[in-house]
Formats: structure tokens, sequence, C-alpha cells
């Protein structure tokens, strides 16, 4: 295994880490809410605002750095039914797509994320701009992994590398 697939392996091993600890905190923190409100009749207010950080924070952590091509729901039968040549033009358009999609929209989201900073959660007073910041986080996260998909499909000894597996991995037969 090269350097670089070692390092790559122990970036997304980190991702993996980070995803299920904060899946353990919510689980944690939403038990703690079934216990306080059920057994004492105390319901803790402040649990409902930090299983619901944890989640959006979950979602766009995982979409952009756990979660691998190949397990994102796809409709996919015309792609499939293309010769592989077809395939990869439907690819590089694909990518195109949603390179330019999310850049277009990131400047825009970057004003509107910043403009949270004037707001401050209901319970905890956590500004929001940190909380809503991961989703900038995931479109850029988007913005390089389909440029790098982009670049893979337009150098196929690339793509043959690094990508085909993952795009293989499923059997829809």
């Amino acid at each position: 295994m090269s350097a670089v697939t070692n390092r790559l392996n122990w970036i997304k091993n980190a991702a993996d880490s980070i995803a299920a600890t904060m899946l353990a905190a919510m689980f944690i923190t939403f038990g703690l809410q079934i216990v306080s409100r059920y057994l004492f009749n105390a319901p803790l207010g402040w649990t409902v605002e930090v299983c619901l950080t944890l989640w959006l924070w979950l979602v766009f952590w995982a979409s952009a750095f756990c979660v691998k091509e190949s397990d994102h729901i796809r409709f996919d039968v015309l792609y499939l039914a293309a010769p592989h040549k077809v395939q990869r033009i439907f690819s590089i358009i694909a990518a195109l797509g949603v390179i330019v999609g999310f850049l277009y929209s990131f400047l825009p989201t970057l004003d509107y994320i910043l403009f949270y900073k004037i707001k401050k959660s209901a319970i905890l007073r956590i500004r929001l701009d940190y909380v809503f910041s991961i989703y900038g986080v995931f479109v850029l996260a988007l913005i390089v992994r389909y440029s790098w998909r982009l670049i893979a499909h337009l150098h196929p000894g690339l793509y043959k590398k690094y990508c085909e597996k993952d795009d293989q991995e499923h059997d829809y037969s």
C-alpha cells in the first residue's frame, strides 16, 4: 500500500471515529432525557437541543467524509445500461454538475451561515453560525470529492487505481 493510500485510510478512519463519537454522544444524551423525563419526571430541555445539533452535524459530517460514493442512493438504471465509455461521460457530466452547483451556491451559503452569528440557540445559547457551519464544511468536502472524481474520470489510470473498486462494490443484479 502506498503512503498516500495509508494516509487516506487514516483520515477515513478518523472521520468514521468522529461520526461514531457524535452518534454515541447523541445516544447518551437521548438516554439521559428519557431517564430524566420518565423516571424523575424532570425533563431536561437542553438535551433536545444537543440531540438536534448532533444529528445535524452527524448527517452532514457522515455524508461529506464517511459515506462512500457507492453507498449513496442513486437512480442509475440508465447509467448501468450504458456502455462503459458512456458511463464515463455520464460520470464526468454528473461531477461537473455537482461541482458547478455547489461552487455557485457556496458564497451565498457562507453568507447565510455567517449571518447567523447574530442568533443563538434557545437554551444553550450556542451561536447558530457554529451550529450551521457544518453545512459549509459539507459543501467544501463535496466540491473536493467531486473534483477528485472528475480528475479521476478524465485520467483513466487514476480512476482504475482509486475509484473503480468503490463504483463496483455493490452488486445490482
